[in-house]
């Protein structure tokens, strides 16, 4: 039997050398002039259920810091814009949000109906090809110095709708496989959009007592008070079938001014350890041996979505007075998909067997090529 210190010796001892892992990876990216992201994947991957070595490391913790990369990753998104910026973007992106949705969910819809899936999968691989990955891109502008560029304001648009189309499609497709009823349907969805209004509306309205609650000359209670504050939106909006991303960057967006500057600060840090840890967990979630025979299929899909996903992009963009090639670098920064289509992949897996391991290629195909795409978008 394992006492206590020898499982605690071996949970930091694989943690920590992970971690160690990750660094020297960073390093060799930023010598190259390259996006770590694809590094952190294939490093999970090969160290994952299946892959070379597998290590037995603490999933539970893992996976806990990994959803706390992500939402670190969106809460400072959040800050780079307040809550004036975010209506008028909302506004103006509605009709770049319907085009998103019909060049990349019809994709999806149209190749599940053709392998003869279920309606109900075929409206989950439509999903999975429609919601880019917002942890993905929101890494891609930090490390790539885009956060201040002018089409940046415009993938957040693009981003921020499909969250908040989630947050509709998630308790509809989740109701709809426990079978439930139309009223049953109707009242889910109804309560996860009352849910999302009242939150932007508490962020706008009650931003500066908040900015108030946060400020403080301390930086402990600072750091203490912003990283409490979006760890408990994140998981009250999750408690409501919403997304926890949303919640995040609800937060960032409500703190302005010194407020911002100071948790910016602060929480950076933060972020990037996280950010690289969620990378990390997702390629150990994905059994190699499952890539091969969906490899093939999940290229073929990725390639025409990363074509929907540039044009998206890009007519957003132009249509905003973005100039032509801040429209290219917002099409092929939006490409790369990521946690939601995991998350919708998680859904269908008792439904249609092969749903898993397409979702799984596909996604990872485009994890990596995504941040590619946007490193070399000039």
């Amino acid at each position: 039997m394992i006492s206590a210190d020898s499982h605690d010796a071996a949970l930091f001892t694989e943690i920590g050398a992970a971690i160690i892992v990750l660094a020297l990876l960073a390093r060799l990216a930023s010598r190259w002039g390259f996006s770590a992201i694809p590094f952190y994947l294939l490093l999970g991957l090969a160290f994952g259920n299946g892959g070379l070595r597998p290590l037995p490391l603490s999933q539970h913790f893992i996976g806990t810091g990994a959803e706390i990369g992500v939402l670190l990753l969106l809460f400072m998104l959040g800050l780079e814009c307040n809550g004036e910026e975010l209506m008028s973007n909302l506004r103006l992106g509605l009709p770049a949000g319907g085009a998103d949705f019909l060049l990349n969910f019809t994709p999806g819809l149209v190749l599940g109906l053709l392998l003869r899936w279920k309606p109900i999968a075929a409206v989950l691989l439509g999903g999975i090809t429609y919601i880019s990955s917002s942890g993905v891109i929101a890494k891609v502008l930090s490390e790539l110095k885009r956060i201040d560029n002018p089409e940046t304001p415009t993938i957040l648009s693009v981003l921020i709708i499909e969250d908040l189309a989630m947050a509709v499609y998630l308790p509809l497709v989740g109701v709809s496989l426990l079978g439930g009823g139309p009223v049953k349907v109707a009242t889910s969805v109804s309560i996860a959009v009352a849910v999302v209004i009242l939150v932007l509306f508490l962020a706008l309205k009650f931003g500066r007592q908040l900015n108030r609650f946060v400020s403080h000359q301390s930086e402990e209670i600072i750091l203490l008070s912003t990283f409490g504050l979006v760890l408990l939106v994140a998981g009250l909006a999750a408690r409501f079938q919403v997304s926890a991303e949303i919640g995040a960057f609800l937060v960032g967006i409500a703190l302005s001014g010194p407020a911002a500057e100071q948790s910016h600060k602060l929480l950076s840090p933060l972020r990037d350890l996280f950010a690289a840890i969620f990378f990390f967990f997702f390629g150990l979630q994905i059994d190699p041996a499952t890539l091969p025979p969906a490899l093939p299929l999940a290229v073929g899909l990725g390639l025409v979505t990363a074509l929907t996903k540039v044009l998206t992009g890009y007519w957003a963009a132009k249509r905003a007075g973005v100039d032509r090639s801040g429209s290219f670098r917002a099409g092929m920064t939006l490409v790369a998909r990521g946690e939601f289509s995991i998350v919708i992949a998680g859904l269908g897996a008792g439904i249609e067997p092969a749903l898993g391991p397409l979702a799984a290629a596909y996604v990872l195909f485009l994890a990596i090529v995504g941040p590619m795409l946007a490193r070399f978008a000039k």
